[in-house]
């Protein structure tokens, strides 16, 4: 594609665009659920569980450790304080698990770094818990590949810009894959940059867009990650 030609640079989001990450966090929830049925129905405790993630993204950021204290928040109100302390321990015990999890890469990510790699300086731009991402990106051994490996707090326009000043790469010159349109697609198509949009069968409610944010952006889509190598080479 011409519009691709210049690419220089190419970022990629890790969770749930090199490996699965959602998927677990949603099987931690239903954990959580059947904790609380004596308390409440499941729907309204995902209902509460989301407004106190939203409450406290701004204070916790994003991970393991964020989701554990908001589990232990939401209980504690939707108990009415009541809930005993084994019930407490049992929840914690659901993010020490999250945090055990082994990492389970996504189809044709090995050979799609390798090969883009001989051709283009790959980066890695993620967010969440800082231990839980290194210890993901460790077990995953793709570390190799990587030019420049970025854990951001946030990914908001002005984290992007930050991070291709510091690294000295021109925004038309730098290409975002992930499966997030909030975090990976927009904001970098907001300084100028290009992107790879490549879903993810799940997406976490924080992470979801509304239609007529994508109006007039123009972006790529691929079902499967491997798909890049053949698009940046035509």
């Amino acid at each position: 594609m011409k519009e691709l030609s210049n690419i220089s640079v190419i970022g990629f989001d890790a969770d749930d665009t090199l490996w699965i990450n959602e998927t677990l966090f949603r099987k931690a929830e239903a954990k959580f659920f059947a904790l609380l049925e004596s308390f409440e129905v499941s729907h309204i405790i995902s209902k509460e569980l989301y407004r106190t993630e939203l409450e406290n993204l701004s204070r916790y950021g994003y991970g393991i450790k964020s989701f554990t204290l908001c589990l232990v928040e939401t209980a504690i109100r939707i108990s009415g304080g009541s809930i005993p302390a084994e019930s407490i321990s049992k929840i914690l015990e659901i993010g020490k698990e999250l945090g055990k999890e082994p990492v389970e890469l996504l189809p044709n990510v090995k050979d799609t770094l390798a090969r883009l790699s001989e051709k283009y300086e790959l980066i890695l731009v993620t967010k969440g818990d800082l231990v839980d991402q290194e210890r993901k990106l460790r077990l995953s051994k793709l570390e190799n590949h990587f030019h420049h490996i970025e854990i951001l707090s946030e990914k908001k326009p002005e984290n992007y810009s930050k991070l291709l000043n510091h690294l000295d790469i021109n925004p038309d010159q730098f290409l975002m894959v992930g499966n997030s349109l909030k975090s990976d697609i927009l904001p970098v198509l907001e300084i100028g940059s290009h992107a790879i949009h490549i879903p993810f069968h799940t997406t976490w409610i924080h992470e979801e867009v509304e239609s007529h944010e994508l109006e007039g952006k123009e972006y790529v889509e691929c079902q499967n990650i491997g798909d890049t190598v053949e698009l940046l080479d035509a």
